[in-house]
């Protein structure tokens, strides 16, 4: 039998192992899009930090591993279309491969905001390694940058930024940051927090042009024949020759940089601009073809379309969550993993089902833990309780439906990260722990000791 997986991430490679490993025989190719080995995107903020080297992003460390493995892994193409009646892929080359077992784990790609200047010199996404390189060249100490978005994603961004030494500005269009993530009051305390450590932070607020700082047009601030030396300059940086004697970076009184203009009035000046404004499955290539897409490709519990033959896993998937009864989107690395084994299991033809696709986050901001469980901002009908610190950044918002936890926020309460997690993952009855709640959420660790454990015992000899 022949599985084609398209994409090389974590799911793409995760999967592939899991066929082999199950069906030695069967012949594997993975589709990657980039030049590079299959790495993790998780790594990028550690690479820009410089705790690791560019082979410390890659997935499997292992010059041969795939060879050994017989997986081929075919790099710098992509999908341009699937014929589901022929079970064939057609790839950004031409060429056409067929397949018996086809798994689209394609993930996610910037979602680039519609700005005027967007493709400007200077403004890069930070979302492959390429991206990473070009991000390493310009965020020197002392650098102006500002980023567009402060997400998830943003804020893991804003981390390694930060520890380069950067002049550091964030843009959010939303009233707090990771509004996806935390409430008003959280996500307030992580802006001030931001703010107390030297981050300059403008929510409520877009970038609506970005422009050359000596007033040019939007996207006419790249390089020309008149800047001699910067192409060398860059590439040098960039690994390629030799390095050039270390320069200022250019200011706007000389005529460099870029103007970023917000819709608040306000004008910052950069030398990096990085759009971190969010991301959408990358699943384009799909229309037309018949397998159903919503936002992600719609899955059943064992991560199959509705289309015979083909599946879908990780960042691209909207996966049935059976505890909810919902399809969602979960672009995190655990649900990726997990899907993609569940996948790679039905592709040789082992029964197995994803129970549930885990809503969590754990985020450090500049040395701040927070976490986001379930559904955090409550659910109809349901009762919440908040707990905030100020004083020592600490705050702790608990949300019910009955008597069982169904999501929470936390902002510097690290001592009960894995009851939260545990008590809304496990849909445990509080009983009358629930009323205790409501009066100190500090008692999470009681409650859960007290109640847990037969929760645990009643699902065992549950039917």
């Amino acid at each position: 039998m022949k599985h084609v997986i398209l994409g090389a991430g974590p799911a793409g490679v995760i999967a592939a192992e899991t066929i082999r490993k199950h069906a030695p025989r069967d012949t594997i190719t993975v589709v990657g899009d980039e030049p590079e080995a299959p790495y993790s995107r998780m790594a990028i903020p550690y690479l820009l930090i410089g705790n690791i080297t560019e082979a410390g992003t890659h997935l499997r460390h292992h010059a041969n591993h795939f060879a050994q493995q017989r997986i081929e892994v075919m790099r710098g193409l992509r999908a341009a279309s699937v014929n589901t009646q022929a079970q064939t892929v057609r790839l950004s080359d031409g060429r056409v491969v067929p397949y018996d077992r086809l798994l689209v784990a394609t993930g996610s790609r910037p979602a680039a905001p519609p700005i005027p200047g967007i493709k400007s010199a200077g403004v890069h996404p930070c979302w492959t390694l390429a991206d990473a390189r070009a991000i390493m060249a310009l965020a020197k100490p002392g650098a102006r940058v500002v980023q567009m978005g402060a997400g998830f994603i943003g804020c893991i961004i804003m981390e390694a930024l930060a520890t380069r030494g950067v002049q550091l500005s964030v843009v959010e269009l939303g009233d707090r940051m990771v509004p996806r993530m935390m409430g008003p009051t959280a996500g307030g305390m992580i802006k001030n927090w931001c703010e107390r450590k030297g981050v300059k932070v403008y929510t409520g607020a877009r970038v609506e042009a970005i422009e050359s700082a000596a007033g040019a047009a939007p996207g006419a601030s790249k390089p020309t024949a008149e800047e001699p030396g910067w192409l060398a300059k860059v590439a040098a940086l960039l690994g390629f020759g030799d390095a050039p004697a270390a320069q200022p970076l250019p200011s706007p009184s000389a005529g460099g940089g870029l103007s970023v203009r917000l819709s608040n009035g306000q004008t910052l000046q950069a030398d990096l601009v990085i759009s971190a404004t969010g991301v959408k499955p990358n699943v384009d290539f799909l229309q037309g073809c018949g397998v159903d897409i919503k936002t992600g490709i719609l899955t059943d519990a064992r991560m199959a379309t509705n289309v015979p033959h083909i599946y879908a896993a990780g960042d691209c998937a909207e996966a049935f969550d059976q505890a909810s009864g919902t399809h969602v989107v979960s672009a995190i690395q655990p649900n990726a993993a997990d899907e993609a084994r569940i996948a790679a299991l039905n592709m040789v033809g082992q029964a197995a089902t994803l129970q549930r696709v885990p809503q969590i986050n754990v985020l450090d901001t500049l040395g701040l833990i927070s976490t986001s469980f379930g559904q955090w901002q409550g659910v109809p009908g349901g009762e919440q309780v908040e707990l905030t610190d100020r004083a020592a950044d600490r705050h702790l918002s608990l949300q019910f439906s009955g008597d069982r936890l169904v999501g929470c926020n936390s902002i510097g309460w690290t001592d009960h990260v894995g009851v939260m997690r545990g008590l809304v993952e496990g849909e445990v009855s509080l009983g009358p722990w629930k009323q205790t709640l409501m009066k100190d959420p500090t008692k999470l660790m009681e409650a859960y000791l007290g109640r847990a454990q037969g929760a645990a015992t009643h699902a065992l000899v549950k039917p």
